[in-house]
């Protein structure tokens, strides 16, 4: 009997048999400043809230890696990061 292949609704792409997934990733960031403020100024300094757009290399309990560049049918990634997971504030699965 042959196994059906169902299609995946999630944008991915597969490179030597392995599936990547397009995440939206909401993520804060440290905001900085070396001027003076008074208290209330800086009582109001707030984490800048930053978006990626990227596909997801791999995770782990500590960071999430992701890639937006690759060669294709090689396992050859570019513009990389890692977000520590303390940092992300939403992951969601971009649909085709």
């Amino acid at each position: 009997m042959l196994k059906s292949s169902k299609k995946s609704i999630y944008k991915h792409l597969i490179i030597k048999n392995k599936r990547y997934y397009f995440y939206k990733i909401t993520w804060a960031d440290i905001t900085g400043d070396s001027g003076h403020a008074d208290l209330h100024t800086a009582s109001g300094f707030m984490p800048s809230i930053m978006v990626t757009h990227a596909y997801l290399l791999n995770k782990d309990n500590k960071n999430i890696r992701t890639f937006a560049s690759y060669e294709v049918d090689s396992e050859l990634f570019s513009d990389r990061n890692v977000f520590p997971k303390g940092c992300i504030i939403k992951m969601e699965k971009i649909k085709i």
